[in-house]
């Protein structure tokens, strides 16, 4: 299975809360690409996709480096990995009105990423079959530590305060 020539890699993550929505999104795209799914706590049955909970991180290595596209959660440990092997990655907020996440801090995460220029945002699922194909080089990757510290900061400010 590892080493495939086409493939679209979805990671959700390992959060502990479902993003059934996302996938739902992919498994209504007509393409005819091998897509791989690690899904996490997320249950899901698929046609479509090649489902797994969880991999090995061997395993999760070689997928995100074979895939031609990696849509994803806007979670900032597989935003960096991807980035770091140049990723085209189209990139999903966990809300909290869809009791994706306990906050919205996911929606923060995605729009620094995209203004940054280094993610494709999407905010409308049903935008995901217009997205796949779009060409699109991340800006080469520059660790932006220091203000995802002071954001990062303020949100948890932010809840400890409500």
């Amino acid at each position: 299975m590892l080493g495939v020539d086409i493939l679209i890699f979805v990671t959700l993550g390992t959060q502990d809360k479902q993003f059934k929505r996302l996938l739902d999104a992919v498994e209504k795209l007509e393409i005819d690409e091998k897509i791989i799914a690690q899904t996490g706590s997320t249950d899901y049955v698929s046609n479509k996709m090649e489902i797994h909970r969880y991999l090995t991180s061997d395993e999760f290595l070689k997928y995100m480096q074979d895939a031609r596209v990696v849509i994803t959660h806007a979670g900032v440990g597989t935003l960096i990995q991807g980035l770091k092997l140049k990723k085209k990655m189209i990139v999903a907020a966990r809300k909290k009105k869809y009791k994706e996440h306990v906050n919205n801090h996911q929606e923060q995460i995605l729009k620094t990423f995209a203004d940054d220029g280094y993610i494709i945002p999407i905010e409308n699922l049903d935008d995901l079959p217009n997205l796949i194909n779009v060409d699109f080089k991340p800006k080469q990757y520059k660790s932006n530590k220091q203000n995802f510290i002071k954001l990062l900061s303020k949100e948890i400010d932010n809840l400890v305060s409500k």
